[in-house]
């Protein structure tokens, strides 16, 4: 038995008699722990225990066990391997709404007739209570219950003329469950398109993989090549051979216009189709995951943690966009939802099907060696163009527009004619709030956050001025805070300024911003897109959540602001990711009957990130990659761990780091090499002062083990934290 909050100990308890047959290996009950009753899970049954006295079980939470044996296992292999305990990993596998058993199923009255009435009878009725004839002729038989609302709506009555019926025992008013669906409305069934000769051959691949899976499938296609389609007849498939589907999306953006194309292609099912994702309330996570528990879901969809969805029987598990940095558990356990996806398919016997325009590069060589299989996909559908790439040089004045320089004079040219012509257009810029930073003229203060070492961003919508790290916020200065000038100035663009800006170039333009200030509410995310499909906003501008994924065919221009964001950082990674955003949101335009542009806007335009990406030349930059890559023996050619540790006395944490960097490379093996201990990029975050260590080796497993044994011999003070991550996708 391992109880949530017992710091991870293993404790053993009785099975009382009238639970003797229920309780099994998953199961989640209540037990108590000295002086508190807390939930845990049933990890083992034994029959004996060298304890002499052991407390029972309270109670069973439920009458089927909530963790399945095979995710069971997976936790246990979870923990291994990304250096936890096994109680944070069995946390991973049940959403809070489900964990803690505070959240109950909703429930509602329904109504029913108690008996069978006589058409003579109702005649009578109708004379004396109309109203009361009304409501008894809107139920159908004594058979079939209806929600007490929507019989009273139906009936044209208040729901009080059935309480009146109820103690008169002509009706009968019971108590029933009602799903919470998030995606409720329902949708027109859609049919398939003739799949081209690429798409027919990838789903040769598909099914021979489905019929007996030996090895992932790699989906490499190009943005707008049909790889949804795919995805589609897989999961068709798999359902009409008695099986389920599991499909990850990596942004929850993507979520709705996922949810419904699914919803319409599988429109006799539309109600066996769960959806799963941090946007859903409580209550809704609740009433999704126990659709899936029950059985009653065929086909889950959702983002990263829906990978533990208890789905039985996948036929077929689908990693859209698989390089995405999204699908990596930023806490403990820090797992990748994508190599989840692939290790739960080899157990349970499922297909595993990975696509992406721009694969990672772990993919890739995987690929190389013969651990996947690759599948192209190299022309788009209907044999439609890719999009032509120019580049705009910001460095060069002529190319910059007179107010300001965020948007340049080509660029601002193509929007406007692009609405002339009454087609839409996509802004990207991967940076939030009205501008970076405040700085003063006179005397060079930046004002930064007190608790991390980055400089605050300005919300002119707030007048606040906010740290992206945090969250701390407070109003910004009129005056300087270091000299009290008032020459202090906003430095810096975010999507919050391009949006006065575009406001003010195209006055009749109608301008959405998609980013995490402008949708924060629940349903957001489905309006915007929703207005943006229907043509009723001509220019979205946005920052990641809508550089992927998403298909609108009357978007033919993209102009990405600023490309140079995130390529200069101290990551070896940077290139890769630049590379593959610009791919992303290129492939946003030319998706209908009419070509598409994008421009790039960069003060680097010779970086070998964005050209390639002018040029759509994934393999070209890929090579290059791979060469930078095993000359350091960087992942994919070596794997890495990087251990974090934190605290807020600085001088603490940096000796504490370096004692463990020590007994690290006292500890390592041959060919694992413990790097030094440094400053982390990010310094202080949240209050805490950040060192590092990483470690580099052949094998991840090995990594884990040295780092596990290590910081078990080791006593910390109790005010530093370590933080493990094992292959890390952010070095910051």
């Amino acid at each position: 038995m391992l109880p949530d909050q017992a710091a991870g100990k293993i404790l053993d308890y009785r099975i009382p008699e009238h639970l003797c047959g229920s309780v099994a290996v998953g199961s989640r009950v209540r037990v108590p722990v000295r002086t508190r009753s807390l939930p845990g899970t049933v990890i083992e049954l034994v029959g004996e225990t060298p304890f002499g006295k052991v407390k029972p079980i309270e109670s069973l939470m439920d009458g089927k066990p909530m963790i399945r044996a095979s995710l069971l296992d997976l936790a246990r292999w979870m923990a291994d391997y990304y250096c936890c305990p096994l109680e944070t990993a069995l946390r991973s596998l049940l959403p809070v709404a489900v964990r803690d058993g505070k959240v109950s199923a909703k429930v509602r009255k329904s109504v029913r007739l108690a008996c069978g009435i006589p058409e003579a009878d109702l005649e009578a009725l109708s004379k004396r209570a109309p109203r009361q004839a009304l409501a008894l002729r809107a139920l159908p038989d004594p058979s079939t219950s209806v929600l007490l609302s929507r019989a009273a709506a139906a009936a044209g009555v208040s729901e009080g003329v059935y309480h009146t019926l109820a103690k008169h025992g002509l009706v009968a008013l019971e108590d029933c469950e009602v799903a919470r669906d998030p995606y409720a409305e329902r949708f027109l069934p859609a049919t398939a398109p003739v799949l081209n000769a690429e798409q027919e051959a990838a789903m040769a691949v598909v099914m021979e993989e489905m019929a007996v899976p030996k090895h992932p499938i790699l989906l490499f296609g190009v943005t707008g090549s049909g790889k949804t389609e795919i995805y589609l007849r897989a999961i068709r498939h798999a359902v009409d051979t008695g099986r389920t589907a599991l499909v990850l999306v990596p942004e929850i953006a993507l979520t709705p216009q996922t949810v419904e194309r699914f919803k319409s292609r599988f429109a006799e099912m539309q109600d066996r189709i769960a959806v799963l994702h941090s946007h859903l309330s409580q209550g809704e996570r609740h009433d999704e995951w126990h659709k899936i528990h029950r059985g009653d879901a065929r086909i889950v969809i959702g983002a990263r943690s829906s990978i533990f969805a208890p789905v039985e029987n996948p036929g077929v598990i689908i990693v859209d966009e698989e390089h995405e940095g999204s699908y990596k558990q930023d806490e403990a356990p820090r797992y990748n939802a994508r190599d989840m996806a692939v290790l739960r398919g080899r157990r349970e016997g499922a297909a595993v099907l990975l696509g992406s325009a721009t694969p990672s590069l772990e993919s890739w060589h995987n690929c190389q060696t013969g651990k996947y299989r690759l599948v192209r996909l190299a022309q788009r559908v209907d044999d439609k163009s890719m999009p032509l790439v120019r580049i705009v040089d910001l460095r060069r004045p002529a190319r910059q527009d007179p107010g300001g320089g965020i948007l340049s004079k080509p660029l601002c040219e193509a929007i406007e004619s692009r609405m002339a012509k009454g087609e839409q257009s996509i802004l990207f810029l991967n940076r939030r709030g009205f501008s970076t930073s405040l700085v003063c003229e006179a005397c060079g203060h930046v004002c930064q956050c007190p608790d991390c070492s980055v400089s605050l961003t300005y919300h002119r919508a707030a007048a606040r001025i906010v740290c992206h790290i945090c969250g701390h916020n407070r109003r910004a200065p009129a005056h300087c805070p270091g000299c009290n000038d008032p020459r202090i100035r906003h430095s810096g663009t975010g999507t919050q300024k391009v949006e006065d800006i575009l406001s003010k170039i195209f006055p009749k333009a109608r301008i959405a911003r998609m980013d995490a200030d402008s949708m924060t509410r629940k349903d957001a995310y489905r309006e915007t897109l929703g207005a943006f499909k229907e043509g009723r906003i001509d220019l979205l501008l946005g920052t990641q959540m809508i550089a992927k994924g998403l298909h609108f065919p009357n978007v033919t221009l993209v102009g990405i602001i600023n490309a140079d964001l995130g390529l200069h950082l101290p990551d070896f990674r940077a290139g890769e990711r630049t590379f593959q955003l610009l791919t992303q949101v290129a492939g946003r335009a030319g998706r209908g009957e009419m070509e598409g542009e994008v421009f790039v806007q960069t003060f680097t335009p010779f970086s070998p990130s964005i050209q390639f990406a002018r040029h759509h030349d994934f393999e070209g930059f890929m090579e290059q990659e791979m060469e930078f890559r095993s000359r350091f023996l960087y992942p994919p050619f070596g794997r890495m761990a990087l251990l974090t540790l934190r605290g807020t006395v600085k001088d603490r944490v940096e000796f504490s780091t370096e004692t463990l960097a020590r007994k690290l490379k006292a500890a390592a093996s041959a060919g694992v090499l413990v790097g030094e201990a440094v400053p982390a990029p990010l310094e202080k975050a949240k209050t805490y002062y950040r060192f590092q260590i990483s470690l580099r080796g052949n094998s991840s497993l090995a990594l884990s083990r040295l780092a596990r044994s290590v910081l078990d011999s080791l006593t910390m003070p109790d005010d530093v934290f370590v933080a493990v991550d094992i292959d890390p996708i952010h070095l910051l």
